[in-house]
């Protein structure tokens, strides 16, 4: 299955994967297309066979965010859930509450619900709880990520900002902020003598609401002079044992990137990894920041066997927002040493193979989109001129703008004159390139008018044999917007 994974109506982020009997499961986000905030959406979970990862289905909805008795106008949206099977064979579902633009979303207790089988209609359990029955909210309860560890239920979470250093909030910084911050005022904050922010770990009763230990940090919550110091834990916990090591992955303070860290222990001792994904390839084969291929964004995924193979799941932003995020996946490799080497994003996905290199793709499955400077969006829209995917009149589509880069990586080409058929709009005259990897220069160009609506142009190109990237380039100072492109070899 290509990137995105699912459907291109469809807006699944932070996803968590899990095999549960012979299907592969995906847990996350439900974004709204085009939406204004976060997770407007109620929880809809797909899967596929393990035998035929092409073949993704859904039930609906599995889980509304009304069935949370926190349920209020400040707080309607449920963000990053993950779900396991407790000890009496039930799936527990995991996740905060939160609301616009995740104001809220930090001090509130992380919610509980359960039902018999992994993506059937989950009913709210409770929340997770000290043992005298409040709720636990020690350090910031946000981003659950929980495993079943040999019969001990483990839960993860938490958040750091870069500007809480040292256990102290620094000067000025809170009442800039909100008067209250993570649901608690500044004395509470700084009544943490180890910190508030950082990544926790907690052990649960067989309930899987109560807490068993006591929770406690699992990496510094202040890095410098650390493994950690250029890639510290942000958010997004998750967790996974492989053997006898623990890989805790999270999202770190760069925003695009999935890192990992490792340990022999569950609950201490982790040390820095490396970096698994970055959803703008920064820091693959040593690409800066600057140098992104795509308007980078929030990151939040984990990794998943399927059959022997690992698979890491991450998101990809579209619409210039940080609201409609499209879940991916990218083949990675575990070596002997327990490393994970970077990998690079691609139109591929779990196909983990070239795509053919015929018939008609949509052109929203690039994998990257640049326009040579392209910004890492925060919690936002983005207003400047950039390419970007989006939707209009029900087409999803890429438009281009400037000089625009759109690539697909990879195809495998059989060599041979082939014709490259587009279905375009533009809004004035401008020049459309082909180039393929290994080949000097453009190996195809059209000059292509304004348009009143959707039309179809031919190129035909010589391409050699072997598995190379697919390159567009649009230069013209009015929009291209392509829905789709077809290859047939004559």
């Amino acid at each position: 299955m290509p990137n995105p994974l699912l459907p291109l109506d469809t807006y699944i982020a932070d996803g968590e994967p899990h095999v549960f009997g012979d299907r592969i499961y995906l847990f996350g986000s439900h974004d709204k297309e085009g939406g204004s905030t976060y997770c407007m959406m109620d929880y809809v979970f797909w899967s596929a066979p393990v035998d035929d990862l092409e073949n993704w289905s859904t039930k609906g909805i599995s889980y509304s965010a009304r069935q949370d008795p926190l349920y209020s106008n400040k707080l309607k949206y449920m963000y990053a859930p993950d779900v396991v099977r407790g000890n009496d064979g039930k799936f527990y579902l995991y996740y905060c509450m939160s609301g616009e633009k995740g104001i809220g979303g930090y001090g509130q207790p992380v919610s509980v619900a359960v039902c018999d089988i992994p993506d059937g209609k989950y009913e709210y359990y409770g929340f997770v709880r000290n043992p005298d029955g409040s709720p636990m909210l020690k350090y910031v309860t946000f981003d659950p990520a929980v495993i079943n560890d040999d019969g001990v239920i483990r839960l993860y979470y938490g958040t750091w900002y870069p500007f809480h250093e040292h256990g102290k909030l620094l000067d000025g910084i809170f009442h800039k902020v909100e008067s209250r911050m993570f649901g608690r005022t500044a004395s509470e904050i700084r009544a943490y003598k180890d910190n508030i922010m950082g990544a926790n770990h907690v052990e649960l009763l067989d309930d899987m609401l109560t807490v068993k230990s006591e929770p406690i940090h699992i990496m510094p919550a202040c890095v410098k002079g650390t493994s950690f110091e250029k890639h510290p834990f942000f958010e997004a916990a998750s967790i996974r044992k492989i053997e006898n090591t623990y890989y805790f992955l999270y999202s770190s303070s760069r925003g695009h990137e999935l890192c990992y860290a490792v340990s022999r222990f569950p609950d201490r001792d982790f040390t820095y990894g490396g970096i698994v994904l970055s959803n703008g390839d920064v820091g693959y084969q040593g690409r800066a920041e600057k140098e992104r291929l795509n308007a980078t964004g929030t990151n939040h995924g984990s990794l998943v066997c399927i059959k022997g193979k690992w698979y890491v799941f991450y998101h990809r932003n579209t619409n210039k927002t940080a609201y409609s995020r499209q879940a991916c996946a990218e083949p990675v490799e575990i070596l002997p040493d327990g490393t994970i080497p970077q990998v690079e994003i691609s139109s591929q996905g779990l196909c983990g193979k070239p795509l053919k290199a015929e018939g008609t793709y949509p052109a929203t499955l690039c994998c990257n989109l640049t326009n040579g400077r392209m910004p890492h969006q925060g919690n936002g829209i983005i207003k400047k001129k950039i390419p970007y995917i989006t939707c209009e009149n029900g087409e999803r589509i890429v438009v281009a703008t400037g000089r625009t880069q759109i690539v697909y990586k990879y195809f495998n080409f059989t060599g041979g004159k082939t014709k490259l058929t587009f279905r375009y709009k533009a809004a004035g005259k401008g020049k459309l390139s082909v180039m393929v990897s290994e080949q000097s220069g453009p190996i195809g160009e059209i000059v292509v008018g304004q348009t009143k609506g959707w039309e179809k142009v031919d190129v035909v190109c010589d391409i050699l044999a072997g598995v190379r990237s697919l390159m567009f380039t649009w230069q013209s100072r009015f929009d291209l917007r392509l829905l789709e492109f077809t290859m047939k070899l004559i």
